[in-house]
């Protein structure tokens, strides 16, 4: 379905039946609401799962480059939560989808329930590594609008995809992901990269929901950064997934399922 918000237009795949609790469920760099179909097929019995593309990527179209930023973008998926769905959501985000995630949960908390937060930070802790991190991204969207497919290329060897790069499913993603504008995908980086977000480690004491972190025991420095929000951040949880990376979700489907079906009982549980 496509939803206009006022300040922009995104397309959204759905699951479920919108009088069930609902999930909205934010994918990563280069990603699709595609990316979380198998998962909604498997929660759609007992809840409404909204999977948006996010500006730049699939079926939404880019901010606009005037009045575009990762506080903007967070404002339009804040307004996006309350048109898709009557009551506060879950909220589950990968990687970028995380970042974004963590920030709706901390200046957004009425529009949500809880948080899943995978192989993801609260961004960049100065100015100056936020400064550095900006200018070596606006390189590399220069290089994602010029060359897209070498840039694909060099992207999945980083050392953080080896485990994706070998899994069954890797050509599949592979596949969708060539799908992608270069254009969108080189503008999304310009205003969601880690550079361009403000940092939240100072608000994480002020986090308000149930907070879960997911990380992959192989992916090391997102360990370190799990351990370091779930000891700053108040009704949190480090959830690590044995054997995998940094994405585990694709990794180990059945294992981030039941992880995030535990997770989401538990809050049920806390209901009054």
């Amino acid at each position: 379905m496509i939803i206009d918000t006022s300040i922009q237009r995104y397309s959204v795949n759905n699951t479920g039946a919108l009088n069930q609790e609902g999930i909205l469920m934010l994918h990563g760099f280069l990603g699709s609401g595609e990316d979380w179909h198998y998962f909604a097929e498997k929660l759609k019995n007992r809840y409404a799962c909204f999977m948006p593309d996010l500006p730049g990527h699939g079926g939404t179209p880019v901010m606009d480059s005037r009045t575009g930023s990762f506080e903007a973008i967070a404002e339009g998926i804040a307004e996006l939560a309350g048109e898709i769905h009557p009551a506060p959501l879950h909220l589950v985000g990968y990687s970028m989808g995380g970042r974004l995630a963590l920030y709706l949960a901390l200046h957004y908390p009425e529009r949500f329930r809880s948080i899943v937060i995978i192989s993801s930070s609260p961004g960049l802790k100065t100015a100056h590594e936020r400064a550095l991190r900006r200018e070596s991204d606006y390189k590399l969207a220069e290089n994602i609008a010029t060359d897209f497919g070498s840039f694909l290329d060099g992207w999945y060897r980083l050392n953080l995809f080896k485990p994706l790069s070998n899994h069954p499913l890797f050509p599949d993603i592979l596949s969708r992901r060539k799908k992608n504008d270069p254009g969108g995908i080189a503008a999304s980086l310009r205003q969601m990269s880690t550079g361009c977000q403000p940092s939240l480690w100072e608000k994480l004491t002020e986090n308000r929901l149930p907070a879960g972190f997911f990380v992959g025991e192989k992916d090391t420095k997102y360990v370190e950064i799990g351990s370091q929000m779930v000891n700053l951040c108040p009704n949190s949880e480090l959830v690590i997934f044995p054997g995998c990376g940094h994405t585990l979700h694709i990794e180990n489907r059945h294992l981030f399922l039941e992880r995030l079906q535990l997770f989401l009982q538990k809050q049920e549980k806390r209901e009054p």
